[in-house]
């Protein structure tokens, strides 16, 4: 995978990024939408495609990039379809020092050192391009905006900010209401990016048990609490396709 297009997990945590206080928004979720950002971008990639309610490798020739290529090699070692909460839900948490890391490595942020209190040792990170953060977020306001149906990696990088509470962050006080609930929204745009975005959040409300049960619907049909269903095989038909 080449450097000429940043991946949604990248993407995700350059939303997340503060850049008064040099730190993310809702640290404690973050590394779920990360991992949830991962699967999402292995199926963009072919790597993997939904089978049922489950997430299956069908290649698993590297993408080059280190990040999603260990994830890949995780989920071939499991050598069975996985539940998408159960993925997200697993022990990998500290993907969001991982992804600072490596957006470090890449040269996307600059990493400051800092001490809390003239004592304790910290590290703030900047943005190496306002300008890419900007074109990021544009994209988000440019869908919530129009109206216009957003390509798949937008529609899932809006699912996936929706559901680790990056709204607020994004669109604050009462008069971001009306955009944080466009945001929302946008998850019925890609079933693959809603799927995992539910499982996100069914993880984060310790509600696994109901994100395994729940079954794979057309996409755009409606599922409890009139959310939009997870996708199933006619999203594994599209990914595939692709």
């Amino acid at each position: 995978m080449g450097r000429g297009r940043r991946t949604i997990p990248e993407e995700l945590l350059l939303l997340a990024l503060d850049p008064a206080t040099g730190t993310t928004a809702q640290p404690q979720t973050l590394d779920l939408g990360l991992a949830g950002a991962q699967l999402v971008e292995l199926a963009l990639a072919g790597r993997i495609a939904p089978d049922g309610d489950r997430i299956a490798v069908v290649v698993p020739r590297p993408t080059g990039d280190p990040t999603l290529d260990h994830a890949l090699e995780l989920l071939r070692r499991r050598g069975s379809p996985v539940r998408a909460a159960h993925w997200i839900g697993g022990p990998r948490l500290g993907l969001r020092q991982t992804y600072l890391a490596h957006l470090e490595r890449c040269g996307m942020v600059t990493a400051v050192a800092g001490q809390v209190c003239g004592v304790l040792p910290t590290t703030r990170y900047q943005a190496s391009d306002d300008c890419t953060n900007a074109a990021i977020k544009q994209r988000l306001d440019t869908a919530i905006r129009t109206g216009v149906p957003p390509d798949p990696r937008t529609a899932a990088l809006a699912a996936l900010a929706h559901a680790v509470g990056l709204g607020k962050h994004l669109y604050p006080g009462n008069e971001g209401r009306s955009s944080r609930s466009r945001l929302r929204d946008l998850i019925r745009y890609d079933p693959l990016g809603g799927m995992v975005a539910h499982a996100v959040m069914d993880v984060q409300n310790g509600l696994p048990a109901q994100a395994q049960g729940r079954s794979a619907a057309p996409a755009g049909s409606r599922g409890p609490a009139g959310r939009p269903a997870a996708a199933g095989r006619s999203v594994a038909s599209r990914v595939g396709a692709r």
